[in-house]
C-alpha cells in the first residue's frame, strides 16, 4: 500500500510538472519563422526556428496542426509553388509527409543540400550588374564562372 502511494504521488507530481513546464512555455516569447520563399540561403534559419518554436509553443497540437502552420510560412517565390503542389498531394493521400519532422526532411531535401557546383551555378544564373560599375560586375562573372562547370555557349546566355 505505501508503495501505491508513493506511486501515486510520484505520478501526481510528474503531471503538475508538465504542466508548470507548459504554462511556462506558453508565457516565453519565442521568435516566429520568417516567410520561407524557397531560397538555400534561408533554409537552415527557416527550419530551425519553425522547429523551436513548435517545441515552445505547440507540442500538444496534432501533428496536421503542426504540418500546416509550417507551410503556412511557405511564400513566395519557388516555395509557393512547392507548397501548392505538395497540399494537392497530402489531399489526394500521396504524401509521406504526415509528422513536422518529415516536412523538415522533405524541405532540405528539397530546397537545400546541394553540392559546392550547383550553389555556383545557381550564383552564376542569379548575379546581376546592380549598381556596380561594368568591370566590378564582369571580373565578379569571371569569378562566379570559374568555380562553375559552365562553359562556352552556356556562359553567354547567363551573361546578362
Amino acid at each position: 500500500m505505501l508503495l501505491q502511494q508513493q506511486v501515486n504521488t510520484m505520478l501526481l507530481q510528474q503531471q503538475v510538472n508538465t504542466m508548470l513546464l507548459q504554462q511556462q512555455g506558453s508565457r516565453v516569447e519565442v521568435a516566429r519563422p520568417q516567410v520561407f520563399s524557397g531560397r538555400i540561403e534561408e533554409m537552415s534559419v527557416f527550419v530551425n526556428v519553425a522547429r523551436l518554436y513548435i517545441r515552445m509553443k505547440m507540442t500538444e497540437e496534432a501533428a496536421a496542426i503542426q504540418v500546416a502552420w509550417v507551410l503556412s510560412y511557405v511564400q513566395e517565390g519557388i516555395a509557393e509553388a512547392w507548397k501548392d503542389n505538395l497540399l494537392d498531394e497530402l489531399a489526394k493521400g500521396e504524401s509521406e509527409v504526415e509528422l513536422v519532422e518529415q516536412l523538415f526532411t522533405k524541405i532540405r531535401n528539397d530546397f537545400g543540400e546541394t553540392s559546392e557546383e550547383e550553389r555556383k551555378i545557381e550564383q552564376l544564373r542569379t548575379i546581376e550588374q546592380g549598381g556596380r560599375t561594368c568591370d566590378e560586375y564582369v571580373q565578379e562573372f569571371k569569378k562566379v564562372t570559374r568555380e562553375s562547370s559552365y562553359e562556352r555557349r552556356p556562359l553567354i546566355e547567363e551573361f546578362k
